[in-house]
């Protein structure tokens, strides 16, 4: 199945490449196959992905159409089923975008709360220098002792 994304049909057809657009029903969504005067027949994808582009109604693939310059166009009913709801893979990732959002946010808030309390802290502050000759010492006295 060759692909188009939206950029490249705008482009294509306004280079007057596109012959003809059928607007196909598949389940509750249509999707678009382009007819184009090098005689390929190719479907309208996303922009990043070589998923097809779903259309919840023809309304608004027409719309599209319009924007693009494209007057007229079939509609393929064969295989419409208005009835059947269909989760979509967009709907599938939204909603893991949404919990990365939320998990991202609660990490933020725990790390926030967590320098915050760093900062708070009353004891006093150790240079690198001094953390570093401590951990020498220890490392060193680990050494002598044969335990490292």
């Amino acid at each position: 199945m060759q692909s188009i994304t939206l950029d490249q049909l705008r482009a294509t057809a306004s280079a007057g490449g596109v012959v003809g657009v059928t607007l196909k029903a598949r389940g509750s969504g249509f999707f678009m196959e382009i007819a184009t005067r090098s005689g390929q027949e190719v479907f309208l994808v996303k922009a990043r992905s070589s998923e097809l582009r779903r259309f919840g109604s023809p309304n608004s693939a027409m719309i599209v159409l319009r924007e693009l310059g494209i007057a007229t166009a079939q509609l393929d009913v064969t295989h419409w089923n208005p009835d059947q709801k269909e989760v979509t893979q967009s709907r599938d990732s939204r909603a893991q975008s949404m919990r990365q959002v939320h998990e991202a946010t609660a990490y933020n808030q725990w790390l926030a709360s967590e320098i915050q309390a760093t900062i708070d802290d009353p004891r006093p502050n150790f240079s690198h220098d001094e953390v570093m000759a401590e951990m020498d010492a220890d490392i060193a006295a680990l050494l002598e002792k044969g335990l490292a």
